[in-house]
């Protein structure tokens, strides 16, 4: 199984909320649904245009976070 990702735990909250299925999500979207899937399982290497699409449908974009490291 793999790790759990922001996009994976943003997805899937923001999917619950609208109450739809991934298949829904995908096809909303305009993803396929093995990409939603792959998300949702926290793969992490993904095609930021296509995240974006996603985001989009939730009134979010991907932007830079500064990283904080514990020294």
């Amino acid at each position: 199984m793999k790790e759990s990702t922001p996009f994976a735990h943003f997805f899937k909250e923001k999917r619950r909320e609208l109450k739809i299925t991934q298949n829904e999500l995908a096809q909303r979207a305009g993803v396929g649904l093995r990409f939603v899937r792959d998300v949702e399982q926290g793969k992490k290497s993904l095609r930021l245009n296509t995240v974006d699409q996603v985001l989009a449908l939730f009134g979010s974009q991907a932007a830079p976070v500064r990283i904080v490291k514990d020294h």
